[in-house]
C-alpha cells in the first residue's frame, strides 16, 4: 500500500463517520415529528400506555373528531383565524421593520446612533414586560378581545430584530443606485419602494418566515387578549382541547397538532431558499 492510499483511506472514513453522525442527529431530532404522527392515529388507550411507538391499528376517527373542532367551533374556522393574525402580522413586520431599517441605513439625521443602539437594546427586553402595560392600554381602547392587540403592535415596528436584520442587509446594497434615482427627481419614499424595497427581498422573505413562525406558534399573547371561542386560534384550541375532554382526547388533540403544523412546514419550504440567502446576505454585509 502506498503512502498516499493511507491519507485517502482516512478521508474517506472520515467522511463516512461524519455523514453516520449527522444521519443520527437527523433522525433524533425528527423523532418527534415522527412521533406526533404516529401518536395523532393511535388509539385512546395507548396514546398514554403504550410505549410502542406505532399504533397496534390505524385510528383515522381522531382526525374526523378534530375536524369537527372544539366548542362548536370548525377547525377551518380556527384555521382561517390563525392565517388571519399571522398575515397581519407577516404585513405589519415587513413594511413598518423595512420602513425603520431604510431610515436608519440610508437616511442622515441627528439622534441617529444612539436611537438604533436603543433599539437595538429593545431585543434584550423580555416581551412579559411590556405585556402588562401593552394590555393596560388595549383595555382602555376597547380592544381586547379582538386581533388588534395581536396585529397592530407589527405595524409600528416594535421587532427590533428584524430592524436590524434589514438593516444590515441595506448596508450592504449600492448607494449609486439610490443617488441615480435622486438625478431623476426620486424622493426618498419613491427611492424606497422602486428601488430599495425590491433589492431587499432576502432579507424581506426571512423576516416573513420568522414573523409567520413566531405568531403561529404564540401561545401566551393569544391567550392574554381573546376570551370568545369563536376568535380561537388553532394554538388556543389545542389547549381547549384538552380542558374539554380531558385524556380520552388525546388523540384527537395530537391529530389537531398535526394539522396545525402543516401550515408552517409548508411555508417554511416554500421559502427555505430565500430564508438562507436573506439570513447569509444579513449576516455579512455591514
Amino acid at each position: 500500500m502506498t503512502t498516499t492510499a493511507l491519507p485517502r483511506k482516512r478521508v474517506a472514513w472520515g467522511r463516512v463517520a461524519l455523514h453516520a453522525g449527522c444521519l443520527a442527529a437527523l433522525l433524533v431530532m425528527l423523532y418527534p415529528l415522527a412521533w406526533l404522527l404516529a401518536t395523532s392515529l393511535k388509539p385512546a388507550n395507548e396514546v398514554i400506555a403504550s410505549l410502542n411507538l406505532l399504533p397496534s391499528h390505524l385510528e383515522w376517527s381522531n382526525y374526523s373528531t378534530a375536524l369537527q373542532g372544539v366548542n362548536g367551533v370548525s377547525v377551518w374556522r380556527l384555521l382561517g383565524n390563525s392565517l388571519l393574525i399571522a398575515g397581519g402580522a407577516v404585513l405589519g413586520n415587513v413594511l413598518s421593520c423595512s420602513l425603520a431599517a431604510y431610515a436608519f441605513a440610508r437616511l442622515r439625521f441627528r439622534m441617529r446612533r444612539p436611537l438604533f443602539a436603543f433599539m437595538i437594546a429593545t431585543i434584550m427586553l423580555p416581551h412579559h414586560a411590556v405585556l402588562i402595560p401593552q394590555y393596560i392600554i388595549f383595555n382602555k381602547l376597547g380592544l381586547v378581545n379582538t386581533y388588534w392587540p395581536l396585529i397592530l403592535p407589527k405595524f409600528l415596528a416594535t421587532e427590533a430584530f428584524f430592524v436590524f436584520l434589514i438593516v444590515q442587509f441595506m448596508r450592504g446594497l449600492p448607494r449609486e443606485l439610490e443617488e441615480a434615482a435622486r438625478i431623476d427627481g426620486c424622493g426618498p419614499f419613491r427611492s424606497f419602494f422602486a428601488i430599495v424595497l425590491p433589492l431587499t427581498r432576502p432579507a424581506l422573505i426571512t423576516t416573513a418566515i420568522f414573523t409567520f413562525i413566531w405568531t403561529w406558534n404564540d401561545f401566551f399573547t393569544q391567550l392574554i387578549y381573546l376570551f370568545d371561542p369563536g376568535k380561537f386560534t388553532l394554538t388556543l384550541a389545542l389547549r381547549s382541547f384538552v380542558d374539554a375532554s380531558s385524556q380520552s382526547s388525546f388523540g384527537p388533540m395530537f391529530a389537531m397538532s398535526v394539522i396545525a403544523l402543516l401550515p408552517i412546514v409548508l411555508f417554511f419550504l416554500a421559502f427555505q431558499r430565500f430564508l438562507v440567502e436573506g439570513m447569509a446576505s444579513s449576516g455579512l454585509k455591514g
